[in-house]
């Protein structure tokens, strides 16, 4: 990235002089401790890299603004302490823990071990571990949750070597490892729904490619929803996705060129005719892999955009000490008529 740019991106990140325009960002801040209560004392101490990624986020300025990648807590207190940092004070939050570690009563792993790590319904510590959190400076109107939606519905089962089920409990397994939403808010001239996900990393398996699969199956759910099926959330409420602007911000754990996961529905999600395929950037850096873009922003073809960019600076305390792979993405909108 060059310097040239992140002037740009600076510029545009400024306070914006009127609210002609949204600008609605996502960022996987890492926030990922290893037990309950930790992120909350840490956020209470004013850690360095807490205080960092407060300072990232108020300098980008969001009005809506996707957090993965923190652990969450029943009563949101460690949510709530972190939106008390200089430079944010959302009036609106929104971060119910999800199905990363939270136990499914099955011994999914087939181990004969109940309530190991593996027999979560998505891989976590402990229940909100590296959750969703959604933070906005408008009224959030009403939420659906997916993540009771079984992932037999959504793609194949992983295979053993000998071709058979890799998981004996496969048809009741959940697809979302943390969370799949959509969230209305409630803009001045209309609602905005956001559509957010975070799939299970597409490593860390064998050959049988499950949290492949996965993240694979959870991708082609973004897709099917976008494209008007219907779907019974959590609460047992069947819809579509309304017609008001959708905009998706998720980390999908998956760039369409590199890294090992599989293509075909990320690719079919960036075609979509629903969204704007924004141009390609570089929201991740691995030892391993390098850079890759795997955090998304993708606005609805019905908003026009504005801008967009990466808090990627080529040289930043804040980045050294916020102590995250990740990068901040965002795009600017017209706010809708």
């Amino acid at each position: 990235m060059t310097r040239v740019f992140w002037l740009l991106v600076l510029l545009a990140a400024s306070p914006l002089a009127a609210q002609d325009r949204l600008r609605v960002a996502t960022y996987n801040v890492g926030l990922g401790r290893d037990g309950p209560g930790l992120l909350l004392k840490d956020i209470l101490d004013r850690k360095a890299d807490i205080l960092a990624l407060a300072t990232i986020v108020s300098t980008v300025n969001p009005d809506i603004l996707l957090l993965t990648g923190f652990d969450n807590d029943y009563q949101t207190l460690a949510l709530t302490r972190f939106n008390a940092l200089d430079g944010l004070s959302y009036p609106f939050l929104f971060a119910p823990p999800g199905n990363a570690g939270l136990d499914s009563g099955l011994d999914i792993n087939n181990n004969g071990h109940m309530r190991d790590w593996n027999d979560a319904w998505g891989f976590g510590r402990f229940e909100g571990a590296e959750g969703m959190a959604l933070f906005s400076r408008f009224p959030i109107q009403t939420t659906r949750r997916f993540d009771h939606l079984l992932w037999k519905d959504f793609g194949p089962a992983p295979l053993a070597p000998d071709g058979t089920a890799y998981f004996t409990r496969w048809p009741q397994l959940r697809l979302a490892s943390h969370s799949l939403w959509d969230i209305e808010i409630a803009l001045p001239n209309g609602p905005l729904h956001i559509l957010a996900a975070h799939p299970t990393p597409p490593v860390f398996d064998g050959a049988e490619d499950a949290n492949g699969l996965r993240n694979e199956a959870e991708i082609d759910f973004l897709n099917r929803y976008l494209s008007g099926e219907v779907f019974t959330d959590d609460t047992g409420t069947t819809a579509a996705l309304s017609a008001a602007p959708v905009i998706l911000l998720a980390d999908l754990n998956a760039d369409p060129e590199r890294g090992d996961s599989l293509k075909h529905a990320l690719r079919r999600l960036l075609a979509h005719p629903r969204l704007q395929n924004m141009p390609a950037q570089d929201t991740v850096e691995w030892a391993r892999t390098g850079r890759m873009q795997v955090d998304y922003a993708l606005p609805d073809h019905a908003l026009t955009v504005l801008g967009a960019g990466v808090f990627w600076p080529e040289t930043s305390p804040l980045l050294e000490a916020a102590n995250t792979r990740h990068r901040l993405i965002w795009v600017d909108v017209k706010l809708p008529k």
